[in-house]
């Protein structure tokens, strides 16, 4: 017999105070279930969902990247006050880069329809105005130069493959997939590949899951393990976040004691050039452990999950926003604490900078689109309410970035390519490298330096190298998977000009196998 979930039921759920087995044991939501709640309710969802994740890059945003490899002390301030959200919006718009992107794929569907090809969503964001950093730029910048998805956020495209870029805007999958957590995951696919592989893919997959069941339970247990299905079990991201609720399960009322077992084993970084070596970690999946450290050990409260989710550091305004949209869709908007909208009706009718999107018109959007969605997976809506057709998750495919490459070098460089110095090399011994730099800040945006970059004389790529901070490439080369051992790599400034210069900033060595050993430094000639 399969269970119809009525308007009563679902208003309970979303006070939180719901006694429907069903919905908060797996064991009682089956496959093709169909869960019928009113329009009402589905449209509060949906505001909720959008506003928590406002709040919670709101919030989160005094703090974002101060406090690496950290926790925020639990007396340090973070201001809220009425007209918050009015001061971030006018003097710091780009703090709201996971809005502003999930929102070019909103309007991408809501001008195109559900079967827009994945090549619209790729030349929106890669054409716009808004700058952008780590996966998404270096996706955007493969894209205005040839790569097209699923290579422009492949690995060995992409060396920021791993990093949160689409955790923090897959948001609007979720949205748009009430209870149909597979549906999500296949919306994440083709556009989360624009940017992302492997772990970086599978945080927008996990996230989206989690809003999707988020419109049909009120346990927050439920929709963290729940979730976890749609993501391979042999990945490290699935490993990683098994670990946070083992640890839950171990210390329920301790989240400091798993973020330190999380920091202990999972804190280095691998991808992202600008974390190897270092304390800062824009990580996928280690982010995603401190949305779900803030949402298990907020344990349904609003305040508490989002300030856990900030407390835990790193991307500090991006991890709160992915917890407080996730229960601001549980709870609903209507029953998240007044104090934490204060003001935000102030501003939901402007539009998010660099677009033409309210949090007004994203409201509409996302209901109008969840709509289309139900109806084409099997649901119905009729003049009040809908009947969703639930899907039970599945996990997507295994892909794992950066197998075989351990960081084994680290060497800061100051060279200078011009018109007097035009090219430089350098010898090192493992399989992969990426060279950091570009053009220096200041440099006139219209010069475009070239390279040319070759391995063991051959050639390896030549490629531009924007001074125009919007379309830059953000490293200036990179190569994996070569043989192990020793090469030698020439980077050579195929264009120069007098008083412009491109700078090599920093090396970076891989190797294929793990080691404390010492190995020969890397030598620049």
């Amino acid at each position: 017999m399969k269970l119809s979930v009525t308007f009563f039921t679902l208003f309970i759920i979303a006070c939180g105070s719901c006694n429907n087995p069903a919905l908060k044991n797996p064991d009682a939501l089956s496959d093709d279930q169909m869960i019928t709640i009113e329009k009402k309710l589905l449209k509060d969802k949906i505001k909720g969902a959008w506003a928590g994740q406002v709040i919670g890059c709101t919030y989160g945003g005094p703090t974002e990247f101060d406090f690496k490899g950290t926790m925020i002390p639990d007396d340090h301030f973070i201001p809220w006050y009425d007209g918050v959200f009015e001061w971030w919006y006018e003097n710091a718009p780009g703090l709201y880069d996971d809005i502003y992107m999930d929102l070019t794929f909103v309007e991408v569907f809501q001008e195109e329809g559900l079967d827009a090809p994945v090549s619209s969503f790729a030349d929106a964001f890669a054409n716009a105005d808004y700058w952008l950093w780590h996966a998404n730029q270096a996706a955007r910048y493969n894209i205005l130069n040839g790569i097209s998805p699923p290579m422009s956020g492949h690995w060995k495209y992409n060396p920021h493959a791993d990093d949160i870029d689409f955790q923090i805007e897959a948001d609007f999958a979720g949205i748009m997939s009430p209870g149909m957590a597979n549906t999500a995951s296949e919306i994440c696919d083709s556009i989360g590949h624009i940017m992302n592989y492997g772990d970086g893919w599978y945080g927008g997959v996990y996230v989206a899951a989690m809003y999707s069941l988020a419109f049909i339970s009120n346990n927050v247990e439920f929709i963290v393990k729940e979730g976890l299905k749609s993501i391979p079990a042999e990945s490290s991201f699935h490993q990683l976040i098994s670990d946070v609720i083992r640890w839950y399960e171990k210390y329920p009322d301790d989240w400091k004691m798993n973020w330190f077992l999380t920091q202990k084993k999972w804190a280095s970084e691998v991808g992202c050039p600008d974390g190897v070596f270092a304390d800062f970690n824009i990580d996928a999946k280690i982010n995603a452990a401190y949305i779900v450290i803030g949402l298990l050990y907020g344990k349904g409260d609003f305040e508490r999950t989002v300030k856990i989710s900030t407390l835990c550091g790193q991307d500090s305004d991006c991890n709160p926003a992915s917890a407080g949209g996730i229960l601001g869709t549980m709870m609903g908007y209507e029953q998240i604490p007044p104090e934490w909208k204060l003001g935000l009706d102030n501003v939901e009718n402007i539009n998010f900078k660099y677009t033409d999107i309210s949090l007004t018109k994203a409201y509409k959007y996302s209901y109008d689109q969840a709509l289309l969605v139900i109806n084409k997976f099997g649901g119905k809506t009729d003049e009040k309410s809908v009947t969703i057709k639930y899907q039970s998750p599945e996990p997507v495919r295994y892909e794992q970035g950066f197998q075989g490459h351990y960081p084994a070098e680290f060497k800061n460089i100051d060279v200078r390519l011009n018109s007097e110095k035009q090219s430089f090399s350098f010898e090192f011994n493992g399989n992969g490298f990426v060279v950091g730099g570009g053009c220096p800040w200041g440099t006139d945006p219209s010069y475009s330096g070239q390279i040319e970059v070759s391995v063991d004389n051959m050639i390896h790529e030549e490629v531009i190298i924007p001074a125009d901070y919007r379309t830059r490439r953000h490293e200036l080369t990179w190569a994996y998977a070569l043989d192990p051992g020793k090469h030698v790599v020439k980077i050579k400034l195929l264009n120069p000009e007098k008083g412009k210069e491109i700078t090599a900033t920093k090396i970076i060595v891989y190797s294929h196998e793990k080691s404390n050993r010492i190995r020969p430094g890397i030598t620049i000639n």
